[in-house]
């Protein structure tokens, strides 16, 4: 009995060893793995797109998060590893917040996934540090890494939402439950999202953002400004591929942008990509969901294309229903996700080789 005492005093001596010790640890923290596009100023990091996320490998039995954000963005968190249901999700909104991100109730190591959820126009995120009994490495990035450019499908625009006549909010926007993250999932893959609602590649939704198309935010860092510009050599990661499912809404509002037009920033947007991954760097473009006149114009821009490596498929009408499987604002929700997913994964898996494997998609 007195050695089963002193072994519980000495765990609970360590345990309050690890509390007192307890600290902040800078955001830029180099045992903090950082997925998607991020700029670090001192010990800060911040990030607007859509899907980002932080993967931090902690010791206590809380991880606390101090922050701030410019507007209102939503986020998932996990312990270990990313799934369709989060462990958990906290709201950022303004300067100088302390939120509690995890607590897991034991004393112990825990590797915590953070993502913002919701897209730039909803608020661009500074973390400033983590609180922590202490940090270890973080998992790296896995060895397959996949880069989705699209909109509002690949945003996750209504995901949560049941009903396509619900009108649109942010807490029904959730990336993670798009065919992008459920396909990176599938096949056990790291990612991120270069996206934003109602963008086109020649023309946007309501025509909004003149001459500030998708070939044009995709060289940023951020999705809401300009500048800084993005560089991926600096970043250091290649993705095996690039998958780009735009069009929807350069053909909104029964308007669309010149043929020519559209060929030519389709064009530069692939080439942008090769710029960032080498010439041999795989492409993938999808026609959506039942716009005829965009695999046209798609179809017409791979038949000028002169750059290795690019595919395209096409989804059509039956791709999902309109019924249940639309969210707000007639957008898919889960269950259409679910569906582009599965019409999607096997165009990758022969892309990249990697086997495609009989499993339930989540």
């Amino acid at each position: 009995m007195k050695g089963k005492i002193f072994l519980v005093c000495l765990f609970l001596a360590a345990a309050s060893a690890c509390r007192a010790g307890a600290g902040e640890f800078p955001a830029s923290d180099a045992r903090i793995t950082w997925v998607g596009r991020t700029e670090v100023q001192g010990s800060d990091v911040s990030f607007d797109w859509s899907g980002v996320y932080a993967i931090v490998r902690f010791f206590g039995d809380e991880l606390r998060l101090r922050a701030s954000d410019s507007g209102k963005d939503y986020f998932n968190v996990w312990l270990d590893e990313m799934s369709a249901e989060p462990f958990g999700t906290f709201c950022l909104q303004g300067d100088g917040q302390t939120v509690s991100v995890v607590k897991t109730g034991r004393m112990d190591f825990h590797t915590a996934i953070i993502q913002k959820r919701t897209e730039g126009e909803q608020g661009c995120a500074t973390f400033h540090a983590f609180i922590a009994d202490d940090l270890g490495a973080a998992r790296p990035l896995r060895e397959r890494v996949i880069e989705f450019v699209g909109d509002s499908y690949t945003c996750g625009y209504g995901t949560l939402s049941h009903n396509a006549r619900d009108p649109f909010t942010p807490e029904t926007e959730d990336c993670n439950l798009t065919y992008a993250a459920i396909i990176a999932r599938h096949f056990g893959a790291d990612y991120w999202l270069i996206a934003h609602s109602g963008m086109g590649v020649a023309r946007n939704y309501g025509d909004k953002f003149p001459g500030w198309y998708m070939p044009d935010r995709y060289l940023q860092t951020f999705d809401e400004k300009k500048q800084p510009a993005w560089s991926a050599k600096q970043y250091g990661v290649t993705p095996a591929l690039t998958v780009i499912y735009l069009a929807t809404n350069d053909v909104s509002g029964q308007k669309q942008p010149a043929r020519e037009a559209f060929i030519q920033n389709y064009l530069r947007l692939i080439r942008e990509a090769k710029d960032n991954y080498g010439a041999d760097h795989p492409v993938l473009c999808i026609v959506p969901k039942g716009r005829d006149l965009m695999f046209d114009y798609i179809k017409g821009a791979m038949l000028q294309n002169k750059m290795k490596n690019v595919s395209y498929m096409v989804l059509t009408g039956k791709v999902h229903d309109s019924a249940d499987e639309l969210g707000a604002s007639f957008h898919p929700n889960y269950r259409g996700q679910l569906k582009k997913a599965y019409a999607i994964l096997p165009y990758i898996s022969t892309i990249t080789g990697w086997p495609l494997e009989a499993k339930v998609l989540e």
